[in-house]
């Protein structure tokens, strides 16, 4: 007679792993995957508008130069090249840098991963706005952090808000989307980013300056950034990313933080990755001295306007009366809020039915979700397709 050996159980998951959810977004995103369905959902940069022959070209000539190097590892601070032309693209811009204030992360992503490692311990407090990228809410659960939403209104944190939950939540990161926020579309005024950085200066907070958007504005004047700040200077870190300016499949960013904090944050990529790939750094920082970027960005944004606008014109008749949105100065996104006793939740599965898509906003805010709200991205549709799909969200509504 033969005996089914005894098989004792597994030792569990890690809290962290158990505790953080799937991103709702990721999980709506592979819903509306199917062609027909026109989707407002995804904040994807338009692939029509990618400069496939630059980067192509980049690519050949970096692999026939000097495959060996380039197929090869690398050292974990990132490509001197391509940091290089990223500091002098900040400098240009009115924040001082050098190449040794970066580090080349997979994605700015990688970046707000490797500053929750370098940076939080378990119970610490973080402050983000309300609602805010939901990424960052799951980095920032990994991290076992404690999370506190700062109230905004149109132009973002209120300062006054903000001074107050820092004198009585005594956190260490406060988390910022200062230029078209994702998801709101909102930018941080001037006066507002000097008050913020004031706020940090006085009480001891380090702040993280998400900025993928930045480049892609279509009306107005650039804002200063955080990090240009004097009284923010020293504890504000900037993320960057090629992903919306270049192509998101490189997954390409960086990370400008001072020192102190900036070494701490390459060890952590060490034990991450080692690096991030060699060929796409070197193809990149190609691109950017072989092609004008800027010109690239001039077309691109033409477009993002164009499709902006085509959105926003027929919003007021596809909408339950009493809704609102907001309009964008750049970047991809529109808030939408439904009057109250609509659930944008409930509504998307019946939106999925009739080919069309958007993002529910409730799963962006770190306390209290509205369920009336929601984002809607611009970019990946002609305007004529944004025409189409929102009369198929009239249906919906």
């Amino acid at each position: 007679m033969t005996t089914t050996p005894l098989r004792a159980a597994l030792p569990p998951l890690a809290a962290r792993a158990q505790a953080v959810g799937a991103s709702p977004v990721r999980e709506i995103l592979a819903l509306t995957a199917r062609p027909e369905v026109i989707s407002f959902a995804g904040g994807l940069p338009a692939p029509e508008l990618f400069d496939a022959e630059g980067i192509r070209a980049a690519y050949d000539r970096v692999l026939a130069e000097r495959p060996g190097k380039v197929l090869q590892y690398s050292t974990t601070e990132g490509d001197p090249a391509l940091r290089e032309a990223v500091a002098a693209r900040l400098t240009a811009r009115g924040l001082r840098t050098g190449a040794g204030d970066l580090l080349v992360t997979g994605g700015s992503q990688q970046g707000l991963a490797l500053l929750a490692t370098a940076l939080l311990e378990p119970g610490d407090t973080v402050l983000v706005e309300n609602p805010t990228y939901l990424a960052a809410l799951q980095s920032f659960g990994f991290a076992g952090a404690r999370v506190v939403p700062v109230p905004t209104d149109s132009d973002g944190v209120v300062p006054e808000a903000l001074e107050e939950l820092v004198a009585a939540e005594r956190p260490k990161l406060l988390y910022l989307i200062p230029n078209f926020q994702n998801p709101t579309g909102r930018t941080l005024p001037a006066a507002r980013r000097r008050a913020v950085a004031e706020v940090a200066g006085r009480h001891g907070l380090w702040i993280a300056e998400d900025d993928p958007y930045g480049e892609l504005r279509f009306e107005g004047g650039y804002e200063p950034w955080i990090a240009a700040q004097e009284a923010a200077a020293d504890r504000t870190v900037l993320l960057g990313s090629f992903s919306k300016v270049m192509a998101p499949g490189m997954r390409l960013g960086w990370m400008r933080a001072p020192a102190g904090l900036l070494r701490p944050c390459v060890i952590a990529k060490q034990a991450a990755d080692l690096h991030t790939s060699t060929v796409d750094q070197a193809a990149a920082a190609r691109y950017l001295a072989d092609r004008d970027l800027d010109a690239h960005l001039a077309r691109v944004r033409s477009a993002y306007r164009e499709r902006r606008d085509a959105l926003l014109a027929g919003l007021a008749s596809t909408l339950p009366a009493g809704s609102t949105w907001n309009r964008p100065q750049g970047g991809m996104f529109v808030w939408v809020r439904l009057p109250d006793g609509y659930d944008a939740t409930e509504l998307l599965r019946t939106a999925v039915s009739y080919d069309v898509a958007y993002v529910p906003g409730a799963p962006f805010f770190a306390a209290s979700p509205d369920p009336a709200s929601l984002r809607m991205s611009f970019t990946t549709h002609t305007p004529r397709e944004i025409t189409e799909g929102l009369a198929r969200l009239a249906k919906v509504f």
